[in-house]
């Protein structure tokens, strides 16, 4: 009974602040039940912050057995694309792990004109005259009041009126808007006089041209979660300050089940790219291929270097929910993508920086196959038959001509194992003009083999390899922060601060035959080197490619 409690105590304290007010608002029965919501703009490609949203308003809904919709706010058509819609779908399914329930904000555009209309109607919103310059001059300071605008006054039939203008097509763009009437002289700026709607004659992607005046966020936002019967709208500490407007919309359109919102802090992350401008500038200057460029942390491109979903998930659990703006070491996401993968991927071998060894005492022509594990910590993953030969590749910084004390591996005298293979020793190198070693040359011993219980000596070090013969030729991509890290995130001039080693591209790699047939999407460990992903966007039947997701060492550690 006691562990009971001291587990319901444990548990008590590990909820979050959203989850205590949802636990208040159904015990209070304001609610029947949840439904939440993620409402991205299709202005661009979502990045990982997005993916707390997701993830949050997702697990929330499981949690109390409610409803979660995916719902575009695509009410500035000015800015809006059909691919980027197209990108968050693939994006929030990839996250959840399923489709949600797709909505447009458009499709409720009669609905918020008819609210527009009844605002109008009980003298809550008018016709506005003045031009944007002027209505930021009417609007006033953090610390003086605004001013009424001299068109405030207007009847309710001269409002009817021009608004039905504005829709019609008969006002120029940024010639009039509808502002709500509240009180100018609020503390509050979002509630002095806020535009709700302005003419704009834009063609609208699901829309088309049957509109020529749009909804402002702050007036289609309420009126979108009141429609859906959103009950809890989860947002960014940002508009904590839109909060009153939010809460006066949906009163003064009198709907019957108000949404109630709640903020939370953004996820911050260390020496990463997220604002969207910036990623564009990156893009239409060439420096990375799109916003899929492994370089990035969209989720499109995190899809594409190799990060799984399920990593995504673990690492947004480590990070949490609280209330205070907070920045998370990318190190951190790193580690979530290596404990997804290191016990459920093969180990294979890769040779990404080669030099050939060749064995003089082995037969030549000579094939054998050897055993090999899949994975040495997950003995479950079973073994696989690698090819052998008299000529392999190996890394060059497996081998020294001069090494310094305490160099295990492969120079000249010395004897290593050859992972799962044999023992050999280097008795010979040849180099070029400029002292570049070209071809090693060793001799194996045969009762060496791995697997046979050989124990006449032992070496202390072990190196891999791949049999030329039959070896895999890929181009292999290694990828750094893109941003210089030791000079920040961004210039004096607002650009980028481009990390000129972001990218390191090796042509000639060889790897175990395996590896031929892997799909793109597909991951692996590379010995001793990191872990990696078969490129989805330029891998062909004639060109494979290998992103390198994340190295193998880390100095995180999670709490």
């Amino acid at each position: 009974m006691a562990e009971r409690k001291e587990e319901a105590k444990e548990e008590a304290v590990a909820r979050h602040f959203i989850q205590n007010e949802i636990d208040k608002d159904l015990q209070e029965g304001i609610y029947d039940r949840v439904v939440t919501r993620f409402p991205p703009e299709p202005n661009g490609y979502l990045h990982i912050g997005h993916a707390k949203s997701i993830l949050l308003n997702q697990g929330l809904a499981k949690e109390y057995h409610g409803s979660f919709n995916l719902r575009f706010d695509d009410t500035n058509p000015q800015k809006e694309k059909e691919e980027f819609v197209h990108s968050i779908l693939a994006d929030v399914e990839w996250i959840c792990g399923e489709k949600p329930p797709v909505y447009f904000a458009s499709d409720y555009f009669d609905k918020m004109y008819e609210c527009a209309v009844h605002l109008i109607k009980k003298g809550k919103a008018f016709v506005c005259d003045l031009s944007p310059e002027e209505i930021r001059e009417y609007r006033g300071t953090l610390t003086e009041p605004g001013k009424n605008s001299p068109y405030r006054d207007r009847s309710v039939e001269e409002n009817l009126r021009l608004f039905e203008e504005m829709k019609n097509g008969q006002c120029e763009d940024g010639s009039r808007v509808l502002r709500a009437k509240i009180d100018m002289s609020s503390p509050n700026i979002n509630m002095r006089d806020p535009i709700i709607y302005r003419v704009a004659h834009l063609h609208h992607h699901n829309t088309g041209d049957k509109w020529c005046i749009y909804p402002m966020y702050d007036f289609a936002h309420p009126i979108e979660d009141a429609v859906e019967g959103i009950t809890h709208s989860l947002c960014t500490l940002e508009f904590e300050d839109h909060r009153p407007l939010y809460e006066w919309v949906v009163r003064e359109c009198e709907f019957e089940m108000p949404p109630r919102q709640i903020e939370f802090a953004k996820m911050y992350l260390t020496n990463v790219v997220t604002g969207k401008r910036y990623i564009k500038k990156l893009v239409e200057d060439g420096i990375v291929d799109g916003w899929d460029d492994p370089r990035l942390v969209t989720i499109t491109a995190l899809r594409r270097r190799g990060y799984t979903a399920s990593s995504i998930r673990r690492f947004m659990e480590l990070c949490g929910v609280s209330k205070s703006n907070s920045s998370v070491d990318y190190a951190m996401l790193e580690y979530c993508i290596r404990e997804d993968l290191k016990m459920n991927r093969p180990r294979m071998m890769a040779v990404l920086d080669p030099v050939k060894l060749i064995i003089d005492n082995y037969p030549e022509g000579k094939v054998e196959y050897l055993d090999v594990p899949n994975n040495q910590e997950n003995p479950e993953m079973g073994t696989r038959k690698v090819p052998f030969a008299r000529e392999l590749y190996i890394e060059r910084e497996d081998f020294m001509i001069e090494p310094p004390k305490k160099y295990f591996r492969l120079y000249p005298g010395n004897e290593v194992r050859l992972m799962s293979a044999y023992f050999v020793t280097c008795v010979d190198y040849k180099t070029d003009e400029n002292g570049n070693v070209t071809e090693i040359h060793g001799t194996y011993d045969p009762e060496t083999k791995s697997g046979s219980g050989f124990t006449g000596r032992k070496v202390k070090g072990t190196i891999h390899w791949v049999a030329a013969p039959t070896a895999a030729c890929a181009e292999v991509r290694l990828y750094e922060n893109i941003v210089d890290e030791e000079k920040g995130i961004y210039n004096e001039d607002g650009t980028v601060n481009v990390n000129p080693n972001s990218l390191t591209v090796l042509k000639e790699c060889y790897m175990e035959p395996a590896l031929k047939e892997a799909e793109p999407g597909d991951k692996f460990q590379f010995m001793r080197t990191g872990f990696f992903c078969v490129d989805t966007k330029d891998t062909t039947e004639e060109h494979l490619v290998f992103n390198r997701i994340v190295s193998l060492k880390s100095s995180y550690r999670p709490k």
